[in-house]
């Protein structure tokens, strides 16, 4: 393709970035707490945290974890919670003591939980005690598990406050299921004791392990997908080179709803706008939509990323609306595909452009961006970001032109160091320095990118190919749906015909209505010819849709 997106890069976004310009992760976060130290680098129900008490509170972590932990650089330690204040303190605590940071999902079962704890070597585990029942069902299947760090909802804040909240909490009993784990240790004692103790700073290169980051897992075992701290630079350059030009160090603010542990949070929201000394607003729980935009009403908010059913989900609220957007200039969108009729209202709504983007956990996870100065949306998920190598292939081996589908592969600075103890995995995605994504893609003659789908979730109807994400691109602009998924199921005919699940925003709409809707935008075999209506439809914990759920619903049913 020999880099035609290039010609569609803004003037100000540079084609090649420097992966070596800072040796690790600790650079870059050293770098911050020394130009902005008054600065507020994080903000959670209503209590700052400056940069100059982050970098306190961090090393103070790293040192417990040399001396009272005995954990050498190199050794896993997994980072259990929701967007909390104690979050970015033990991510970058750990980092500073040469460590790997594992990120666990809170909401995984015992099973899930297991797998990676036994998978990454983990041996240290920081947890909220509202998730410690799920530690306490597998402590004695995970034997390299030494020590267990338990922090609560009260431990962020001052003294004052933090007794009224343990109190609160104490009380709810559903908030935090009793557990027993006697060798537990408190996260206020690690911190208090971590701050007579020295601070032994490592030597960290840039081929050393920053995160064991494990994938979704959604066709078997989740895989632990090793990124480097040069894996990680590299995407944090990548991702400056492209909205670098847009921020203005120390003066932004980043709404993060998404939860840090997911690799699209921690490098879009906490790392880059770290780099730039920016406050970082962390919503807990982004599902509670009013407390959410009650958080939204008390800040100017400058950037904002998600996915497009929280978008969605904002502009369904009628005090969404009613925000002050006068300070935003910077919307992401990712980890799922951005609808036309979402992306549309929210530019209606905020006077600011989604902007999509495209990435995965192998890769840091950037790989596409649309351009900052895009006017609109395209459809695309972008232009490659520099540094960056993409091309189309074939099932034959062979590249394809422009506009001809084949799986999206990847090259650049970016891409992992490979899957942990799973060489056979690798290999199965790796093509030399290629990574093959497993998206089905094309490339048009200006370099911007279109995902048509995942190659597992196509549905061939008749032996043509129908892509869910347009399907449900088409019915999303239907006024009356508010969420929709697609999907294939058997047929004796056809080979399989095309069923959709949606979620109803206006309570008169019919299978008839949207059936019409669907003849008038789409060629008759990809029109769905199944219509079943739900209240809710299954998610992932950022709000995914699970095809894979609602396939396995109707192999159920038909068994």
């Amino acid at each position: 393709m020999e880099k035609v997106w290039l010609k569609s890069y803004p003037d100000d976004v540079v084609a090649e970035i420097n992966p070596e310009r800072y040796q690790s992760l600790v650079e870059v976060f050293e770098e911050s707490i020394e130009r902005f130290p008054q600065n507020v680098a994080f903000t959670n129900m209503s209590h700052d945290m400056t940069y100059a008490t982050l970098d306190r509170l961090s090393k103070d972590f790293a040192a417990y974890c040399q001396h009272e932990l005995k954990l050498k650089a190199g050794d896993r330690i997994g980072i259990m919670m929701p967007n909390l204040l104690q979050y970015p303190v033990a991510m970058f605590g750990a980092l500073r003591a040469g460590l790997v940071v594992v990120n666990v999902n809170p909401l995984y079962t015992p099973r899930e939980l297991k797998h990676q704890l036994n998978d990454s070597g983990a041996k240290a585990l920081v947890v909220l005690s509202n998730f410690a029942d799920t530690v306490e069902k597998v402590v004695a299947e995970t034997p390299q598990l030494e020590h267990v760090i338990v922090t609560n909802l009260g431990d962020q804040f001052p003294a004052i406050k933090r007794t009224i909240v343990n109190f609160v909490v104490k009380y709810i009993k559903k908030m935090v299921p009793s557990f027993n784990l006697p060798s537990a240790i408190s996260y206020r004692d690690v911190l208090s004791r971590g701050a007579q103790l020295s601070y032994q700073k490592p030597k960290i290169s840039g081929d050393d392990l920053a995160y064991l980051q494990y994938t979704g897992g959604t066709t078997g075992l989740a895989k632990g997908a090793m990124l480097s701290h040069r894996n990680m630079v590299a995407n944090l350059e990548q991702a400056s080179a492209a909205y670098g030009t847009q921020l203005t160090d120390g003066k932004e603010l980043i709404v993060t709803a998404l939860p840090l542990y997911h690799i699209f949070a921690l490098t879009a929201n906490c790392l880059l706008f770290m780099k730039f000394g920016a406050k970082n607003l962390l919503i807990t729980n982004p599902r509670d939509i009013p407390a959410f935009i009650k958080d939204l009403s008390s800040v100017k908010f400058t950037a904002i990323t998600g996915v497009n059913t929280l978008f969605n989900a904002l502009l369904n609220n009628a005090a969404f609306k009613e925000l002050d957007f006068s300070s935003l200039k910077l919307t992401l969108g990712g980890g799922m595909a951005v609808q036309r009729a979402v992306a549309q209202q929210w530019k209606e709504v905020t006077g600011v452009h989604l902007l999509e983007g495209y990435g995965l956990t192998e890769c840091c996870p950037l790989v596409t961006v649309a351009p900052h100065n895009s006017q609109g949306f395209n459809g695309t998920i972008g232009l490659p970001c520099s540094s960056t190598l993409v091309r189309i292939m074939g099932d034959d081996g062979v590249e394809k032109g422009f506009n001809e589908p084949g799986e999206l592969q990847v090259k650049g600075p970016q891409v992992m160091m490979g899957y942990y103890n799973k060489p056979e995995e690798t290999a199965k995605v790796m093509d030399g320095e290629w990574f093959g994504t497993g998206d089905i893609a094309t490339i048009d003659e200006d370099g911007f990118c279109k995902i048509v789908d995942r190659q597992k979730d196509m549905i061939i109807v008749s032996g043509f190919n129908v892509f869910p994400n347009e399907i449900e691109d088409v019915c999303a602009m239907h006024s009356g749906v508010l969420e929709v998924a697609a999907i294939g199921i058997p047929h004796e005919v056809s080979g399989e015909v095309v069923k959709i699940f949606v979620v109803k925003k206006d309570q008169s709409l019919d299978e008839k209505a949207l059936k019409a809707h669907c003849r008038e935008q789409l060629t008759a075999y990809k029109v769905p010819k199944l219509i079943e209506f739900r209240d809710e439809l299954p998610k992932t914990n950022v709000g995914k849709i699970l095809r894979r759920e609602l396939r396995e619903e109707e192999i159920a049913k038909s068994a």
